[in-house]
């Protein structure tokens, strides 16, 4: 090569540059692994490099990564999927006969009769057809139809998926999709990434992050000054805030969205985790159908649920699905589309799917330890959102609501004028200055709440419920002592 031709080369500016790549790319932001994650694991490997720092481990409390936190699998979800992965198991006598049974039905179904082969896009269809049987179940005996089902990469992929499927439109004509706040942030990095518009509706903070329809009607009559509405989604048990919608709620919700005209994106990846008394969790298409045939032969909608959350916690497995009601056969006919582009989800995560939705029943030799592990996760959940919520409403400066449901607390924080100055001087957000001083001095990882978005004045950050108790008390007394600390700091 001539000296010429390699200064060429070096000259040459990059096709892909910061300036030149996709600019909604640039507005996407995702603060469950934004830049105090980033800091969390950096501290963790400055460490085990033997760094001297006031505390000896990082407690990564803002995501919720149930096994991370020290949460063991369901045996027989684990013993399933073994199977699935190494079929020569099932020669082994230490497995039972249920596990064996499952894992044979589910080969039976895939190509070669093994996990490494493609799925049909929509996913593999007797797993389809139990999804359905288990909706069929959950509701009491409303119909669901398999055609109707589709599994996914977690819930994250079908909700993505659904919004591409509906955003459309230039100027004032762009799609809205209205979004809770709090929010979880998927749904704003959804938008940003797919150039819709976000409309924002606040819960109301003063009554346990209830949901009302007069800020539902406010948030959309704004917005159509400036675009074109057509979403509305809802979380339910909710993210970041664990609020259990009432079925007065959900009904008021449903009659609003047929009202507008608004498609119903209905994220239910919590509904087995409901602690508080009184409360319940009633899925938007029970309810739908139950309002009778002017509602459940209209409204169009999709929920989702996942593999990553209630007790199974399998975040890392990928498994989900949704269920759509309702929707165009021609748009159907383009979501499969939509869907093969991508293969097909992880053939793991549907196995998975699976055994949630189809787990051992009761003549079965696994549903004794099956059902005790299942109800000591949910007790210990239970036992730790009520741990949580006290522990913060006994400390100065917060405020926490009821942890209803989901895997999260999201109390408010009163933040010391000075300390807010101090943040604006670093160009910082004060509840984020708070979260990355608290990570600094106490090792606690969390999110500051304008990461999923508050009303002004208002400062918030979410915590999981998912250490071990006794973590999770030491967790919330180093909080109190950083608190104290911080205010008499920046008093």
């Amino acid at each position: 090569m001539s000296q010429q031709a390699a200064n060429g080369d070096r000259c040459r500016a990059k096709v892909l540059t910061v300036e030149t790549m996709n600019p909604n790319v640039k507005r996407v932001e995702y603060a469950v692994r934004g830049p105090i994650v980033q800091r969390a694991v950096q501290l963790e490997k400055e460490l085990k490099q033997g760094a001297k720092k006031p505390f000896t481990e990082v407690i990564k409390a803002n995501i919720g990564d149930a096994h991370a936190m020290g949460q063991k699998p369901i045996t027989f979800f684990r013993q399933v999927l073994a199977l699935c992965a190494y079929p020569a198991l099932l020669e082994e006598e230490k497995f039972p006969e249920d596990a064996k049974q499952r894992a044979r039905r589910i080969l039976a179904a895939c190509g070669g009769h093994s996990i490494g082969a493609y799925s049909a896009s929509q996913g593999i269809e007797c797993i389809r057809q139990d999804v359905s049987r288990y909706i069929e179940k959950r509701d009491g005996g409303i119909p669901s139809n398999p055609d109707n089902i589709y599994l996914s990469t977690g819930a994250s992929d079908a909700i993505v998926t659904m919004l591409k499927l509906l955003v459309c439109g230039e100027g004032r004509q762009r799609t809205g999709v209205m979004i809770s706040i709090p929010q979880y942030p998927l749904y704003s990095a959804a938008l940003a990434d797919l150039a819709a518009v976000q409309i924002n509706y606040y819960l109301d903070e003063d009554k346990s992050w209830s949901l009302d329809v007069a800020e539902l009607r406010r948030s959309l009559n704004a917005a159509r000054e400036h675009c074109n509405p057509r979403v509305l989604c809802i979380i339910n048990p909710g993210n970041p805030t664990g609020q259990v919608q009432s079925r007065q709620c959900i009904e008021d919700v449903i009659r609003f969205a047929k009202e507008e005209r608004l498609f119903l994106m209905a994220d239910e990846v919590y509904q087995d985790n409901v602690y508080a008394e009184g409360c319940k969790f009633h899925s938007f298409k029970k309810v739908l159908f139950e309002m009778g045939p002017e509602y459940s032969s209209t409204v169009e909608m999709a929920s989702f649920h996942s593999t990553s959350k209630c007790f199974m916690g399998e975040c890392g497995f990928r498994g989900g699905y949704m269920e759509v009601i309702n929707m165009d056969p021609a748009v159907k006919a383009q979501l499969i589309k939509l869907v093969s582009v991508r293969l097909c989800p992880p053939v793991p995560g549907q196995a998975l799917m699976d055994l949630v939705v189809n787990p051992p029943q009761p003549d079965e030799p696994s549903y004794t330890t099956f059902v005790k592990e299942k109800t000591a996760v949910l007790a210990a959940l239970a036992e730790k959102a009520s741990i949580t919520e006290q522990a913060f409403n006994t400390m100065p400066g917060f405020t926490c609501n009821p942890v209803q449901g989901a895997m999260y607390t999201f109390p408010r924080i009163s933040i010391p004028q000075k300390a807010i100055d101090k943040a604006k001087e670093l160009g910082q957000v004060p509840d984020m200055f708070y979260c990355m001083k608290l990570l600094e001095e106490e090792g606690i990882c969390l999110v500051p709440g304008s990461g999923f978005g508050q009303r002004d004045g208002t400062f918030h950050f979410r915590m999981t419920i998912l250490p071990p108790t006794e973590k999770l008390k030491i967790v919330l007394q180093r909080i109190k002592d950083f608190h104290l600390r911080f205010t008499q700091e920046f008093s």
